[in-house]
């Protein structure tokens, strides 16, 4: 599978591929967000998540995939620690504010970023006309945060650290993107996503058995319902984080960061259908908003 991908590199048909490959990350990472906030405690949530995902990926990572290789060995180092510090940052932004104030601000944050970071890493240059799409989304998705966050009416005492917490997660989404899209260039793709979905879950399930050991055991979520998050989490897991890192491969780093910001949009629809808020003719412009800002990166690209 990976001469298909080794094929398609630099290819309109590889363009579009990366551009399907990065719509359907922004579905499958809001549907994970909100799988992580939930009801359960996003620790735990979390822990639960990368359980299913190191015990799920260890026979491939194992047996189906070369193991890494020398300086190889220090890329994968390196996205334990990134990814570790960007679920840090996610579980506490989580644990202090309410998913749709938390979700679009983290999101917001990550395009403008990843653009520079792909321009000094790979040489990407954005238009004019696409910097323009990148401020119409940015500006949707900030703007839809700032909507939440004057109408939310839950986690108002801890919303102004959760905020901050979010700014500062989103910059690590940047810097993971930039990352994995160079790790998973120097390496064959299939192993690095094999490897990385391993070595990137051993973390969380350690502090999801240490906060269960400090928490009331009338308080534990029973073992079925982390179970309930666990797998489908996994499973999302995949989906999310695997699609935007091949898109990455396939095609431009910046264009793919943000197409995948239209998660916002998903997660918005999220929050309308499943959790029950409410969406006004100020939110949907919003959406539209985010939604036109990645039409303007796409044209503007050809």
């Amino acid at each position: 599978m990976s001469d298909w991908i080794y094929q398609l590199e630099g290819t309109e048909a590889g363009h579009q591929a990366a551009l399907l490959l990065a719509l359907s990350a922004a579905l499958l990472h809001a549907i994970f967000g909100s799988l992580q906030k939930g009801k359960v405690d996003p620790w735990l949530s979390r822990g639960a998540i990368d359980t299913a995902l190191a015990v799920m990926s260890a026979p491939m990572a194992f047996f189906l995939v070369p193991w890494p290789e020398g300086s190889q060995w220090l890329l994968m180092i390196g996205a334990m620690v990134i990814h570790f510090a960007y679920k840090l940052g996610m579980a506490l932004a989580y644990s202090r504010g309410a998913y749709t104030v938390v979700y679009p601000v983290v999101r917001g944050m990550g395009p403008f970023f990843t653009v520079i970071g792909a321009y000094f890493i790979f040489g990407e240059v954005f238009t004019l006309g696409q910097w323009l799409g990148v401020l119409v989304l940015m500006g949707g998705i900030l703007g839809l945060a700032l909507y939440n966050l004057r109408h939310i009416d839950v986690d108002r005492e801890t919303l102004v650290p959760a905020l901050w917490l979010a700014v500062m997660t989103g910059g690590l989404v940047a810097l993971y993107t930039t990352y994995d899209a160079y790790a998973i260039r120097a390496m064959e793709p299939f192993t690095f996503l094999a490897w990385f979905f391993f070595l990137t879950a051993l973390d969380f399930p350690l502090l999801m058995v240490w906060r269960l050991t400090r928490m009331e055991p009338s308080k534990r979520p029973a073992l079925g319902q982390m179970a309930r998050i666990g797998i489908p989490g996994a499973l999302v897991a995949y989906g999310s984080f695997g699609t935007v890192m091949l898109a990455t491969r396939l095609d431009k780093v910046g264009e793919a960061a943000v197409l995948r910001e239209t998660s916002t949009v998903f997660a918005a629809v999220i929050g309308w259908v499943i959790l029950k808020e409410t969406v006004g003719p100020r939110r949907i412009a919003l959406m539209s908003m985010i939604a036109i800002g990645a039409v303007i990166v796409e044209m503007a690209g050809k």
